[in-house]
């Protein structure tokens, strides 16, 4: 298999500096060398971030952060993932923050008509600018792929909603917004929260979600992986961490199920941040989880 490289070295959707240095640190770790054991890698390099100071962060929108950059680094973003599918090549996206799905997303969409959505993190992603307690954009690409939220947003790269509310599975939510949860109920949204993945079996999370996609005639799925899923006591580099998250053996359960499921065509890897890292522990955890995911993937 070949595996485009796409780094997204961007901070505007979580208004946190540092991680956008992550597409950097996980180059340091030599993450290209290490998916080339099982995979042709070619690495495309960072897509361009224009900067924005920080008092014109609202220039575009009073409830939402820096909207204009996230808007045209997502609509690069989602050429370059078209770009690549449309080559025969899996787009492998590193971040970077987690309003980078948006531009994923809908370069999946421009070139699967049915494809799933499988968004590992412990947040929602769900908000818009009328939910959001922040104004932070990381927090709203999922919804804007299902056609919730902002125009700029649901229309971005192409006019129309991204992908099916019934095709899209969030696993390992623990910190939800009210907007999020009434999203959860209007939609009917397929939400697998981390204390359902402590108390079920994974395999069988897993399996109920395959059943899911299968019905649905889903054959192509984009896996969207916050390194937060995993419990802030062992991710201390990353921008929202959570407690009482996922253990590192969960994750790599879900890495595996899906990669051997053949159903995982594009992924984005997002959300850690070098700055907050303690003695590299989160990077050298990315590089192996990302490491162990790609051995299953194909």
């Amino acid at each position: 298999m070949d595996i485009n490289l796409i780094g997204v070295p961007l901070f505007y959707g979580c208004d946190k500096k540092g991680v956008e240095f992550g597409p950097k640190k996980l180059r340091e770790k030599n993450i290209a060398s290490v998916l080339n054991k099982y995979h042709n890698v070619y690495d495309l390099g960072d897509l361009y971030v224009p900067q924005v100071l920080e008092a014109a962060k609202f220039e575009h929108h009073p409830k939402m952060k820096y909207l204009r950059p996230i808007i045209e680094v997502n609509t690069n973003l989602a050429h370059q993932v078209y770009a690549s599918l449309s080559s025969g090549s899996f787009p492998l996206v590193i971040g970077g923050d987690h309003s980078l799905g948006l531009g994923s997303i809908s370069g999946v969409s421009k070139y699967y008509k049915n494809f799933g959505v499988i968004w590992v993190d412990a947040h929602g992603d769900i908000n818009s600018f009328l939910t959001s307690p922040t104004g932070n954009i990381h927090g709203m690409p999922l919804a804007a792929a299902m056609g919730e939220g902002f125009d700029e947003l649901t229309n971005l790269y192409f006019h129309g909603t991204k992908v099916k509310p019934e095709n899209v599975f969030i696993i390992g939510a623990r910190d939800l917004d009210k907007g999020e949860c009434e999203l959860i109920e209007k939609l009917n949204l397929n939400v697998y929260s981390t204390s359902r993945v402590h108390e079920d079996d994974i395999n069988s999370i897993i399996k109920d979600i395959l059943t899911k996609l299968k019905a649905q005639n889903v054959e192509n799925v984009h896996l969207s992986f916050d390194i937060d899923c995993i419990d802030s006591l062992l991710v201390p580099g990353t921008g929202t961490p959570v407690v009482d998250g996922m253990t590192i053996g969960e994750a790599k359960t879900v890495l595996k199920c899906l990669g051997e499921s053949k159903l995982i065509k594009s992924m984005d890897f997002v959300e850690l941040n070098p700055e907050l890292d303690k003695d590299d522990a989160t990077a050298d955890l990315s590089v192996d989880l990302l490491s162990w995911a790609f051995k299953y993937i194909r």
